[in-house]
Protein backbone atom coordinates (compact mmCIF):
# COMPACT_ATOMS: atom_id res chain seq x y z
CA UNK A 1 0.00 0.00 0.00
CA UNK A 2 1.52 3.52 -0.83
CA UNK A 3 2.06 5.93 2.20
CA UNK A 4 2.52 9.05 -0.65
CA UNK A 5 -0.32 11.55 0.72
CA UNK A 6 -3.03 13.20 -1.45
CA UNK A 7 -1.16 16.24 -1.13
CA UNK A 8 2.31 14.84 -2.46
CA UNK A 9 0.66 12.94 -4.94
CA UNK A 10 -0.63 15.96 -6.76
CA UNK A 11 2.95 17.42 -6.73
CA UNK A 12 4.49 14.95 -7.74
CA UNK A 13 1.91 14.42 -10.84
CA UNK A 14 2.27 18.59 -11.67
CA UNK A 15 6.35 17.83 -10.81
CA UNK A 16 6.36 14.57 -13.85
CA UNK A 17 4.10 16.68 -16.52
CA UNK A 18 6.42 20.23 -16.17
CA UNK A 19 9.85 18.13 -17.69
CA UNK A 20 11.76 20.31 -15.37
CA UNK A 21 14.15 19.43 -12.85
CA UNK A 22 12.39 18.59 -9.31
CA UNK A 23 13.48 19.55 -5.73
CA UNK A 24 12.17 17.15 -2.74
CA UNK A 25 12.32 19.01 0.32
CA UNK A 26 12.58 17.42 3.40
CA UNK A 27 11.63 18.85 7.34
CA UNK A 28 13.44 18.10 10.55
CA UNK A 29 11.87 18.30 14.11
CA UNK A 30 9.59 20.41 15.39
CA UNK A 31 8.73 21.91 11.60
CA UNK A 32 5.56 20.79 9.69
CA UNK A 33 6.39 20.67 5.72
CA UNK A 34 4.92 24.51 5.49
CA UNK A 35 7.78 25.15 6.63
CA UNK A 36 9.27 25.58 3.19
CA UNK A 37 6.97 27.87 1.73
CA UNK A 38 9.00 30.48 0.55
CA UNK A 39 11.89 28.61 -0.28
CA UNK A 40 9.37 26.54 -2.77
CA UNK A 41 8.53 29.67 -4.52
CA UNK A 42 12.03 30.28 -4.73
CA UNK A 43 12.93 27.32 -6.27
CA UNK A 44 10.02 27.50 -8.52
CA UNK A 45 11.17 31.05 -9.72
CA UNK A 46 14.34 29.24 -10.46
CA UNK A 47 12.86 26.60 -12.45
CA UNK A 48 12.74 24.09 -10.53
CA UNK A 49 9.55 21.95 -10.04
CA UNK A 50 9.29 21.14 -6.15
CA UNK A 51 7.81 18.44 -3.88
CA UNK A 52 7.84 19.13 -0.74
CA UNK A 53 7.56 16.13 1.65
CA UNK A 54 5.72 15.26 4.79
CA UNK A 55 6.11 12.75 7.68
CA UNK A 56 4.20 10.20 8.32
CA UNK A 57 1.16 11.01 10.33
CA UNK A 58 1.55 14.74 9.37
CA UNK A 59 -1.31 17.02 9.70
CA UNK A 60 -1.80 20.01 7.70
CA UNK A 61 -0.48 22.62 8.99
CA UNK A 62 0.10 24.44 12.74
CA UNK A 63 -3.15 24.93 13.81
CA UNK A 64 -4.57 21.28 13.36
CA UNK A 65 -0.77 20.47 14.81
CA UNK A 66 -0.80 22.50 18.02
CA UNK A 67 -4.83 20.84 18.42
CA UNK A 68 -3.20 17.38 18.54
CA UNK A 69 0.23 17.49 19.30
CA UNK A 70 0.39 13.52 19.85
CA UNK A 71 -0.19 12.95 16.10
CA UNK A 72 3.82 12.43 15.36
CA UNK A 73 4.26 10.27 18.50
CA UNK A 74 6.26 6.99 17.71
CA UNK A 75 7.57 8.29 14.09
CA UNK A 76 11.38 7.07 13.88
CA UNK A 77 13.88 7.51 10.83
CA UNK A 78 12.87 4.14 9.28
CA UNK A 79 9.47 4.77 8.07
CA UNK A 80 10.32 8.35 7.45
CA UNK A 81 12.72 6.99 5.21
CA UNK A 82 10.78 4.78 3.25
CA UNK A 83 8.39 7.08 2.61
CA UNK A 84 10.75 9.13 1.41
CA UNK A 85 12.65 6.61 -0.43
CA UNK A 86 8.32 6.20 -2.54
CA UNK A 87 8.14 9.78 -3.09
CA UNK A 88 11.21 9.78 -4.55
CA UNK A 89 10.88 6.57 -6.66
CA UNK A 90 7.67 8.13 -7.96
CA UNK A 91 9.45 11.10 -9.43
CA UNK A 92 10.13 10.80 -13.32
CA UNK A 93 13.71 11.64 -12.72
CA UNK A 94 15.73 11.91 -10.11
CA UNK A 95 15.26 14.51 -7.88
CA UNK A 96 17.45 17.35 -6.40
CA UNK A 97 16.98 16.22 -2.79
CA UNK A 98 17.58 19.25 0.35
CA UNK A 99 16.85 18.04 4.03
CA UNK A 100 17.34 20.13 7.11
CA UNK A 101 18.34 18.65 10.37
CA UNK A 102 16.55 15.50 10.60
CA UNK A 103 15.34 15.79 7.23
CA UNK A 104 19.37 16.37 6.15
CA UNK A 105 20.04 12.86 7.53
CA UNK A 106 17.10 11.87 5.89
CA UNK A 107 17.82 13.01 2.34
CA UNK A 108 21.26 11.31 2.70
CA UNK A 109 19.57 8.07 3.70
CA UNK A 110 17.01 8.47 0.28
CA UNK A 111 20.78 9.24 -1.14
CA UNK A 112 22.12 6.25 -0.31
CA UNK A 113 19.11 4.39 -2.22
CA UNK A 114 20.41 5.90 -5.24
CA UNK A 115 17.55 7.87 -5.66
CA UNK A 116 19.11 11.68 -5.56
CA UNK A 117 21.09 13.55 -8.89
CA UNK A 118 22.10 15.25 -5.89
CA UNK A 119 21.45 15.82 -2.17
CA UNK A 120 22.01 19.04 0.01
CA UNK A 121 21.90 18.37 3.76
CA UNK A 122 21.56 21.07 6.21
CA UNK A 123 22.77 21.38 9.39
CA UNK A 124 21.85 17.35 9.40
CA UNK A 125 21.35 15.65 12.67
CA UNK A 126 23.99 12.84 12.89
CA UNK A 127 24.38 9.52 11.31
CA UNK A 128 25.61 6.32 12.97
CA UNK A 129 29.41 6.89 12.86
CA UNK A 130 29.39 10.44 13.45
CA UNK A 131 30.91 10.66 16.77
CA UNK A 132 31.48 14.58 18.37
CA UNK A 133 29.05 14.77 20.82
CA UNK A 134 29.60 18.84 21.82
CA UNK A 135 27.96 19.98 25.26
CA UNK A 136 25.64 22.29 23.38
CA UNK A 137 24.28 19.60 21.52
CA UNK A 138 23.64 17.67 24.65
CA UNK A 139 21.74 21.06 26.16
CA UNK A 140 19.42 21.34 23.11
CA UNK A 141 18.54 17.58 22.96
CA UNK A 142 17.79 17.61 26.89
CA UNK A 143 13.80 18.44 26.76
CA UNK A 144 13.56 14.97 24.88
CA UNK A 145 16.50 12.65 25.86
CA UNK A 146 16.11 13.82 29.58
CA UNK A 147 13.20 11.76 29.85
CA UNK A 148 12.95 7.98 28.71
CA UNK A 149 9.53 8.00 28.29
CA UNK A 150 9.59 10.57 25.23
CA UNK A 151 10.82 7.81 22.95
CA UNK A 152 7.00 6.79 22.60
CA UNK A 153 5.30 10.59 22.67
CA UNK A 154 6.22 14.12 21.16
CA UNK A 155 7.64 16.76 22.81
CA UNK A 156 6.93 20.95 22.37
CA UNK A 157 9.56 22.88 23.42
CA UNK A 158 9.55 26.25 25.44
CA UNK A 159 10.10 29.14 24.17
CA UNK A 160 12.95 29.46 25.84
CA UNK A 161 14.37 25.89 24.75
CA UNK A 162 13.34 26.83 21.08
CA UNK A 163 15.40 30.29 21.35
CA UNK A 164 18.91 27.79 22.44
CA UNK A 165 18.30 25.47 20.14
CA UNK A 166 16.89 26.68 16.61
CA UNK A 167 17.16 30.79 16.82
CA UNK A 168 19.87 31.47 19.50
CA UNK A 169 21.20 33.54 16.47
CA UNK A 170 18.48 35.71 15.84
CA UNK A 171 16.74 38.62 17.41
CA UNK A 172 14.68 37.67 20.42
CA UNK A 173 11.71 39.26 18.43
CA UNK A 174 12.60 37.49 15.17
CA UNK A 175 13.25 34.22 17.62
CA UNK A 176 9.01 34.47 18.83
CA UNK A 177 7.83 34.97 15.40
CA UNK A 178 8.88 31.96 14.37
CA UNK A 179 8.01 30.18 17.43
CA UNK A 180 4.40 31.30 17.04
CA UNK A 181 4.47 30.66 13.11
CA UNK A 182 6.51 27.45 13.00
CA UNK A 183 6.88 25.61 16.39
CA UNK A 184 5.35 22.14 17.05
CA UNK A 185 5.54 18.88 18.99
CA UNK A 186 8.09 16.26 17.58
CA UNK A 187 8.67 12.94 18.04
CA UNK A 188 11.15 11.74 20.50
CA UNK A 189 11.93 8.97 18.95
CA UNK A 190 14.39 9.69 16.01
CA UNK A 191 16.32 11.56 18.77
CA UNK A 192 16.72 8.26 20.56
CA UNK A 193 17.81 6.86 17.15
CA UNK A 194 20.53 9.21 16.89
CA UNK A 195 21.61 9.50 19.94
CA UNK A 196 22.48 5.39 20.47
CA UNK A 197 23.15 4.32 16.96
CA UNK A 198 26.81 4.56 17.97
CA UNK A 199 25.98 1.25 20.34
CA UNK A 200 23.48 -0.44 17.87
CA UNK A 201 24.71 -2.55 15.04
CA UNK A 202 21.59 -2.36 13.35
CA UNK A 203 21.31 1.25 13.91
CA UNK A 204 17.93 2.57 12.20
CA UNK A 205 20.52 6.13 10.96
CA UNK A 206 23.18 4.16 9.21
CA UNK A 207 24.81 5.18 5.86
CA UNK A 208 26.53 3.95 3.59
CA UNK A 209 29.18 6.34 2.81
CA UNK A 210 31.39 5.01 0.03
CA UNK A 211 28.08 3.61 -1.66
CA UNK A 212 28.83 4.41 -5.45
CA UNK A 213 25.15 5.72 -6.10
CA UNK A 214 24.39 7.84 -3.58
CA UNK A 215 25.60 11.05 -5.97
CA UNK A 216 26.75 14.41 -5.09
CA UNK A 217 26.47 15.50 -1.24
CA UNK A 218 26.83 19.38 -0.07
CA UNK A 219 26.57 19.54 3.43
CA UNK A 220 25.89 23.12 4.84
CA UNK A 221 26.78 24.16 8.40
CA UNK A 222 25.65 27.30 10.62
CA UNK A 223 28.68 29.06 12.59
CA UNK A 224 26.11 29.45 15.38
CA UNK A 225 24.23 26.29 15.47
CA UNK A 226 23.85 24.90 19.03
CA UNK A 227 21.71 21.43 18.56
CA UNK A 228 23.82 20.46 15.46
CA UNK A 229 27.16 22.65 15.34
CA UNK A 230 30.11 22.49 13.38
CA UNK A 231 32.04 19.61 15.01
CA UNK A 232 28.71 17.15 13.90
CA UNK A 233 28.42 18.91 10.42
CA UNK A 234 31.71 18.35 9.81
CA UNK A 235 32.07 14.99 11.35
CA UNK A 236 29.34 13.91 8.71
CA UNK A 237 31.48 15.63 5.68
CA UNK A 238 34.24 13.93 6.32
CA UNK A 239 32.83 10.58 6.41
CA UNK A 240 30.93 11.18 3.15
CA UNK A 241 34.18 12.18 1.68
CA UNK A 242 34.68 8.75 1.16
CA UNK A 243 32.73 8.45 -0.89
CA UNK A 244 34.00 8.77 -5.11
CA UNK A 245 31.31 11.22 -5.85
CA UNK A 246 31.47 14.64 -4.97
CA UNK A 247 31.02 16.26 -1.85
CA UNK A 248 31.74 19.55 -0.33
CA UNK A 249 30.96 21.56 2.70
CA UNK A 250 29.81 25.57 3.07
CA UNK A 251 29.61 27.19 6.54
CA UNK A 252 26.95 30.06 6.88
CA UNK A 253 28.46 32.54 9.24
CA UNK A 254 25.93 33.77 11.69
CA UNK A 255 23.58 31.23 10.87
CA UNK A 256 21.63 28.72 14.00
CA UNK A 257 19.39 26.20 13.66
CA UNK A 258 16.48 28.11 12.04
CA UNK A 259 18.94 28.79 8.92
CA UNK A 260 15.87 27.48 6.66
CA UNK A 261 12.73 29.03 8.47
CA UNK A 262 14.66 32.53 9.42
CA UNK A 263 15.04 36.02 8.18
CA UNK A 264 18.37 34.65 6.28
CA UNK A 265 16.50 31.70 4.65
CA UNK A 266 17.67 33.40 1.12
CA UNK A 267 21.27 32.79 1.34
CA UNK A 268 20.91 29.40 1.97
CA UNK A 269 19.07 28.51 -0.19
CA UNK A 270 20.97 29.78 -3.18
CA UNK A 271 23.79 27.99 -1.99
CA UNK A 272 22.25 25.03 -2.12
CA UNK A 273 20.95 26.16 -5.95
CA UNK A 274 24.58 26.75 -6.87
CA UNK A 275 25.48 23.25 -5.81
CA UNK A 276 22.56 22.06 -7.71
CA UNK A 277 23.50 24.12 -11.18
CA UNK A 278 26.74 22.30 -11.12
CA UNK A 279 25.40 18.93 -10.60
CA UNK A 280 21.81 18.63 -11.69
CA UNK A 281 20.81 19.05 -15.37
CA UNK A 282 19.48 22.43 -15.48
CA UNK A 283 16.42 23.98 -16.26
CA UNK A 284 15.89 25.41 -20.11
CA UNK A 285 15.53 28.96 -20.14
Amino acid sequence: MTTITTREARQISAANASGRPTALLVHGLWLLAESWDAWREHLEDAGYAVVVAEWPAEVADVEAARRDPSFFAGVGVGEVTDHLAEVAAALAVKPLLIGHSFGGLLVQRVADRGLAAATVAIDPAPFKGVLPLPLTTLKASFPVLGNPANRTRTVTLTFDEFRYGFANATTEDEARALYEAHHIAAPGRPLFQAATANFNPKAATRIDVKNPERGPLLVISGEKDTIVPRAIAHAAYRLQSRNAAVTEFVEIEGRGHSLTIDSGWVEVADAALAFAAQHVPQPVA
